[in-house]
Parts: structure tokens; sequence; C-alpha cells
């Protein structure tokens, strides 16, 4: 399920092109996952959108089972977009951090594996929050130049403050 190679690269050192290559690749990997969380966190839907395949999935499901939330597998770009973004839009405000990328290309598909804190505060009362500690398990595909998210799986390692009045 996580990205656990030994090594980062697996284009050989003596092939510089190959190595150049798997570079570029790996930064548009990561960069998918920043403009999911630079996409929440200024609530720029178009940003949020590029970040995933017209068919994602979004599973929070084993995050919010930490705490008692049942929220539904989320379907579809846009759907993901619309419910992610509605529920937070003049409502909560958030940040996330990524931490730990590993990753994994082969041909037009990719693996990342990373650790994302991603803090919640009510917009109109700072004092109800909630910091979550998740892992991610992230599927991609190739979209052109850029990659983009097919499946993205939250885990939650722990968390402090109330997700239930953040999340519902």
């Amino acid at each position: 399920m996580y990205v656990t190679t030994g090594h980062a690269l697996a284009a050989p050192a003596t092939d510089p092109e190959a190595v150049a290559r798997e570079l570029r690749d790996r930064t548009e990997i990561l960069d998918a996952l920043h403009r999911f969380g630079l996409g929440q966190d200024l609530k720029d839907a178009d940003l949020f959108a590029s970040a995933f395949a017209a068919d994602a999935e979004l599973d929070f499901r084993p995050a919010a089972a930490k705490w008692g939330g049942h929220p539904p597998l989320m379907a579809g770009r846009d759907t993901i977009v619309t419910t992610i973004l509605g529920l937070f839009t003049d409502r909560v405000e958030t940040t996330h951090q990524i931490a730990n990328p590993r990753i994994t290309v082969g041909g037009d598909t990719a693996r990342l594996t990373a650790l994302v804190e991603a803090q919640h505060l009510l917009a109109g009362d700072h004092g109800t929050r909630a910091l979550l500690k998740n892992p991610y398990d992230v599927q991609l595909v190739r979209d052109g130049d850029r990659w983009v998210i097919r499946h993205l799986r939250i885990d939650n390692a722990w968390f402090t403050g109330t997700p239930t009045a953040i999340f519902g």
C-alpha cells in the first residue's frame, strides 16, 4: 500500500536523460499533491480540480473512522471538488503541510506515499479545531506533461481537537 522501496530513483545513474525524465516526473507527481493541499487552503476550485483525474476517487473513510465519522467514498473530480470546497468554503479554514514523500514511477502510472498534517479551524471560532496527521496513499496517472490523482486514500495516525465539529 505505501511506497517502501529502499532507493529513490529507478533510472540507472549512467543514463542522464532517463534520470532527468524521472526527476521531472517525480516533481510533477508531487506537484499534484501540492495542488490538492493548496487548492483546499485557498478555496481555489480550479487549482484543487487540477490535482484530479476526471474519474478520481477520494477515500477519507479510513481517517474518519478513527473518530467515528462515516463519509462516503467520493467519486469523480467534480464531486470531490464540490463536496470538499462546499463543506469548507466560508466555514472552515485549512492549512496542509506535506512531508516525507516517497514515489514510484512505472510508465504512465505512479504511486505516492506522504504524511500530511492538516489543520482545520472553524472560520467563526478558531477555538474549534482539528489537527490531523494523515498518511496518504496516492495512485496517479500521467495527463499530458503533468500528473493527476486517480485514487487517494487518507488514513489517520493521530488527531487533536474535535474533527466531528469540522466534518460533521
